[in-house]
């Protein structure tokens, strides 16, 4: 019964990386967290069960049954988060790094804790060791995992720093499965025990450190592109200040002359001359402001639509806004601005490749159910579209294209959606953006 039950109680260490890889994903879960924690109890239960059963009967090491059921639990992990799939992987291959590290040094600490048993396979009391040292990680990263890490996985400025930091991870579970000895009993040859275990400790170090330089590294590219674009919406918005002032100036100067245009009028309509007063309001059309004072009650959106709108009269570009939208959203401001902002830019540049009179773009959003915003953004393009695996590649370099990525991600950050529709000449983007919860 114990050579059954050995192998399966060394495979519940996934019990306590479950639980850590799962706490930075608070607000990115597809189903409540009870019935998640159940699920994914009683899972964890059945392949550390069958494990030990397969262990015991077929003499095999659990260090290859580690294998097979990190990639379930990996599996099963990335399916029920609502987030990229890079980052959910990121994270699960990092608990990973951390548990063999430890795990190397339980097998260094099996000939202490158990001496005259080799390891592997691990004995109960070396087993023990390393479930008590996962707890110990998982209570010591509690509070770094709720607020850095969960932070760090919502902020979408620099996504693609993502793609490296999975590398990290199985290098160093690489390095400890090329330490662990062929023979258990070469670790009693003079100090070797003690340099084994003193070696796993010092990658588990390394490895915690690397954690913390990746984190301040892309902690500090993000609050750079934040403030980035908080300079961006600062000059749109004083851009728009800018126009708001020079119209009421116009509307101002055009009220003071209206009396003179009367008195003018007067005179020609006295002479009877239907030709000069046709010409006079000709001439006098001219001076009337075109510009709107306000395309949206929300100051932060109408800054942004209001920055466009002489961009594209330059580029003669014919664009059109539908904002129904209050002065209170109850989705984040600066993530919609960012979305409204890719999405103009990108339509702009695709519409500049037709001909002139072929470019158009339309813009509508309007509040929904009181928590959501409905954003569409329509434009004219060549038909020309770089897609691959549902991924949309940048036409300015090679890669993913960076605007509609970050608009993908904000968009799924809360549970909403984007969704791209192409074809005859004609390209649309549809959002939805969420209230936090």
């Amino acid at each position: 019964m114990m050579g059954f039950l050995s192998p399966a109680l060394e495979l519940m260490i996934f019990l306590p990386g479950m639980l850590l890889v799962y706490l930075p994903m608070k607000h990115y879960l597809r189903m409540p967290p009870a019935k998640l924690a159940a699920e994914t109890i009683l899972l964890t239960l059945l392949l550390c069960l069958t494990g030990g059963v397969i262990s015991c009967f077929f003499q095999i090491s659990t260090l290859w049954l580690f294998f097979p059921i990190a990639v379930v639990m990996g599996s099963f992990y990335v399916h029920t988060l609502r987030i990229t799939r890079w980052k959910s992987v990121s994270v699960f291959l990092a608990v990973c790094g951390a548990f063999s590290c430890m795990g190397s040094a339980a097998i260094g600490m099996s000939g202490i804790l158990s001496p005259g048993i080799s390891a592997p396979p691990l004995p109960f009391r070396a087993v023990l060791f390393w479930f008590v040292m996962c707890c110990f990680l998982v209570a010591a990263s509690w509070h770094p995992a709720t607020h850095a890490a969960r932070n760090l996985l919502e902020d979408d400025a620099f996504a693609q720093t993502w793609y490296v930091f999975w590398l990290l991870p199985p290098l160093f579970i690489g390095l400890n499965l090329a330490m662990i000895p062929k023979d258990p009993d070469m670790l009693e040859q003079g100090r070797l025990r003690q340099l084994y275990i003193l070696f796993s400790f010092v990658f588990l170090l390394l490895l915690l450190l690397s954690y913390v330089l990746f984190y301040l590294m892309a902690a500090s590219l993000n609050r750079n592109d934040r403030l980035r674009r908080e300079n961006q919406f600062l000059s749109m918005q004083r851009a728009r200040y800018d126009n708001l002032r020079s119209t009421i100036g116009q509307i101002r100067q055009a009220r003071h002359d209206m009396r003179h245009h009367f008195h003018v009028l007067q005179s020609l309509a006295a002479q009877g001359n239907l030709e000069g007063i046709i010409k006079y309001l000709d001439e006098a059309q001219g001076s009337i402001p075109v510009e709107d004072l306000g395309l949206c009650k929300n100051a932060a959106v109408d800054s942004v639509a209001s920055y466009f709108v002489p961009l594209c009269r330059e580029n003669g570009i014919p664009l059109t806004f539908e904002l129904d939208l209050p002065h209170k959203l109850p989705v984040s401001e600066p993530d919609l601005c960012s979305v409204l902002s890719n999405l103009l830019e990108n339509a702009m540049e695709a519409s500049l490749k037709m001909a002139t009179e072929h470019r158009l773009v339309k813009v509508s959003a309007r509040l929904h159910s009181g928590h959501m915003v409905l954003l569409s953004v329509e434009n004219t393009y060549d038909g020309k579209v770089k897609e691959k695996d549902g991924v949309f590649l940048s036409s300015k370099r090679p890669g993913e294209g960076i605007g509609l990525q970050a608009v993908r991600h904000i968009a799924e950050k809360n549970g909403g959606y984007c969704r791209f529709h192409f074809g005859d000449g004609v390209f649309c983007v549809n959002v939805i953006l969420r209230g936090g919860n």
